[in-house]
């Protein structure tokens, strides 16, 4: 829909110029004096007196600091120098200034920390109607918008909002940052042609790519201000080869603006226009205005991502589930049977000495991924790293065979895969000894009442931990208890039985038969 609106009431933004000598003082010294000041008036905000650079008095300092306006561009600051005092970002400018406040481009202004007096020469200026710019798009966000159930919803409705408002917008996009090891964020974007919304994914590769470092995204994001082109000018202040694509494709104007949340991370929210005269000042004076609410229905969504993306990350997919489901109190938990998995990185210290700190950790990892791949992969779960050992656990649901084939067929695959071509190639073989048990145990919340951690209580656990311990002496890498070993007694040959460590009563000890058998390699 290729249409333009305004509503009663809009945004504004008014440049008037100012007759005779008006003065801008810090106390008793002159910040400026001139003769072709400018008043401007905009909607929501106190009036504002410009003066042309060559009248300013002041010393002028360059600040890192950046603001935007969708309607005025990106303005610089200045620490204002007056009597040795330095007032830290004092004054701004717009250097290139948007269409609709070409008339102040390069003029200066002073912050109320720095201009303590205003000397208006006898020019009499009224501050203008507030303006009250409420309508359909802001009546929406505040009755319905928070019933959207995802972001992706939130960005469709939102867009088709501003055009059903006559606002034409023919893209839209949201990036949110987001806190998870394997993607930088998700960008939202919808389409007009299309209707509906993409998302993408990015790894973090992405800060480092070249698209994303020539882009607004990036500009906006590391605090630089927001973005406007208008498309059909010659005047290029932005060149982001975003723009020129969009352009190809029919966009007249363009605009990325901060969307910030409650903790100051920066996200950002991009707008696209196809209309011949691009976005108006009512247009983009009513999207900023309700950006601080959209942000708050953006954060909402991105606050239960990060809750599930670290609680994954950092307890597993079924135990970040339980605990975001309520089950964070002390003794939460349930009584299940389950197989129960531990590997162990054998020769850890003499492998830190030879390689160094730096080369371990790489093959530490390494280990832990293979490991962590291979009980996904047979419906298991990593409870916890433990030094340079990993616990898992295999969940029975109706036939302990199920969960203890799972476990044992995990045991086989990581030794197997620790030591494939593949492994050699990565840099080097490694050993491990795994202990697996079955048995009843706990499943939950232990701990004091400030440090809480979900894990396994019970006897199977530890006979687990202490099976592997005895295949290093026996010189087996997976040992199991007799309960794993009828899951596929073909492929296991028994130990007999064996004293544990802390276990009172003899285990009798199982181990792969060598060779494995081909069906189950």
């Amino acid at each position: 829909m290729n249409i333009h609106s305004e509503t009663s009431g809009a945004y504004r933004l008014e440049v008037f110029p100012l007759r005779g000598e008006v003065v801008a003082r810090n106390g008793n010294s002159i910040l400026a004096a001139s003769r072709s000041a400018k008043f401007m008036r905009e909607t929501r905000l106190a009036p504002t007196i410009y003066f042309p650079l060559d009248d300013v008095a002041a010393t002028l300092q360059a600040s890192e600091k950046r603001t935007f306006c969708p309607f005025k561009g990106t303005a610089t600051y200045w620490d204002v120098i007056v009597d040795d005092q330095i007032i830290a970002d004092g004054a701004w400018t717009y250097r290139s200034a948007l269409p609709e406040s070409r008339e102040i481009e390069g003029y200066v202004s002073f912050t109320q920390e720095a201009l303590t007096h205003l000397d208006m020469g006898g020019n009499a200026v009224s501050p203008g109607q507030e303006g009250n710019i409420s309508g359909p798009i802001v009546d929406w966000i505040m009755r319905e918008a928070w019933l959207c159930t995802s972001p992706e919803e939130l960005t469709a409705a939102i867009a088709r909002k501003f055009v059903e408002d006559g606002i034409a917008v023919s893209r839209m996009s949201a990036l949110i940052w987001s806190l998870h090891p394997m993607i930088a964020g998700k960008n939202y974007v919808w389409t007009s042609e299309e209707n509906k919304v993409e998302t993408y994914t990015p790894s973090h590769d992405l800060l480092t790519n070249p698209v994303y470092v020539n882009s607004p995204l990036r500009h906006v994001t590391n605090g630089l201000g927001g973005v406007r082109q208008n498309l059909q000018n010659d005047k290029v202040e932005f060149n982001f080869p975003i723009l020129e694509e969009l352009k190809a494709k029919g966009a007249t104007d363009y605009v990325a603006m901060p969307l910030q949340f409650s903790n100051g991370q920066i996200n950002v929210v991009t707008l696209t226009s196809n209309h011949p005269n691009g976005f108006t000042t009512a247009n983009l004076g009513l999207i900023f205005e309700c950006l601080s609410v959209i942000s708050r229905l953006y954060e909402v969504f991105a606050l239960r991502d990060n809750a599930t993306a670290l609680l994954e990350t950092y307890l597993g997919r079924r135990t970040g589930e339980r605990v975001l489901g309520g089950e964070i109190r002390r003794g939460d938990g349930d009584q299940i049977d389950a197989a129960i998995l531990f590997c162990d990185l054998r020769g850890s210290s003499r492998l830190e000495e030879q390689l160094g700190r730096e080369a371990y950790l790489v093959l530490l990892n390494r280990f832990f991924e293979t490991t962590t791949a291979i009980i996904n992969e047979h419906g298991g779960e990593v409870l916890k790293f433990i030094g340079d050992a990993v616990l898992a656990i295999f969940p029975m649901s109706e036939d302990r065979d199920v969960a203890c084939g799972q476990a044992l067929a995990s045991a086989l695959e990581i030794d197997r895969r620790l030591h494939d071509s593949e492994s050699e190639k990565a840099g080097g073989n490694m050993d491990c000894a795994i202990g697996l048990a079955f048995g009843n145990v706990t499943y939950g919340n232990v701990g004091s009442k400030e440090r809480l951690d979900f894990t396994v209580i019970g006897s199977a656990a530890n006979v687990a931990a202490r099976l592997g311990d005895l295949g290093k002496t026996l010189g087996h890498a997976i040992v199991a208890t007799k309960e794993i070993a009828q899951s596929n007694q073909d492929v296991m040959q028994s130990l007999g039985a064996h004293e544990l460590h802390n276990v009172s009563v003899a285990v009798e000890a199982w181990a792969p038969r060598v060779p494995v058998p081909t069906s189950v390699q």
